[in-house]
């Protein structure tokens, strides 16, 4: 029997959020995210920015209040996956793998939108109400919730 060296499909999915997260422009957390088939078929792929045709100057990349805050712009790189599926596409029984785990608002439209499973590699905001409530509707919605078991993924593009 032969041995193979290559990687898992969990590891190639998150290598491509991984990858994906790095289009982001946002200088303090850049989120990738890539929908999957059941038949591990990728459906979408998205990152964390501002809405299209919009002049990314114009708007804030801070943290800031008020109008001055990116949290008033930006749309999660799960949001944007799933707003980038081909129309007529379905999600119903996929997988997200995404590198941070989602925020409420994404958490609804996983579930809105039939997605079975969530792979995440990292939940620095655990703590927070709005992941915690992310984490409430995903559990109460039967979808799995898993943390990525895998190799480092380090992407380098040269």
């Amino acid at each position: 029997m032969k041995k193979y060296d290559n990687i898992s499909w969990d590891e190639y999915f998150m290598g491509m959020a991984v990858l994906s997260a790095l289009r982001s422009k946002d200088p303090n957390t850049k989120v990738g995210a890539v929908i999957v088939s059941p038949d591990n078929k990728v459906i979408s792929i998205g990152y964390n920015g501002m809405p299209r045709q919009l002049n990314e100057d114009q708007l804030s990349w801070n943290r800031g209040e008020g109008l001055d805050s990116k949290y008033l712009y930006v749309c999660h790189a799960e949001f944007n996956a799933i707003l980038n599926t081909q129309v007529g596409g379905t999600l119903k029984g996929a997988t997200l793998y995404v590198t941070l785990f989602p925020c409420n608002e994404c958490a609804k439209a996983v579930i809105q939108t039939g997605i079975k499973e969530v792979v995440y590699l990292d939940n620095k905001y655990e703590d927070t109400i709005g992941v915690q409530a992310s984490k409430k509707m995903l559990e109460l919605a039967g979808i799995k919730l898993r943390h990525f078991e895998g190799k480092d993924i380090d992407i380098k593009v040269k």
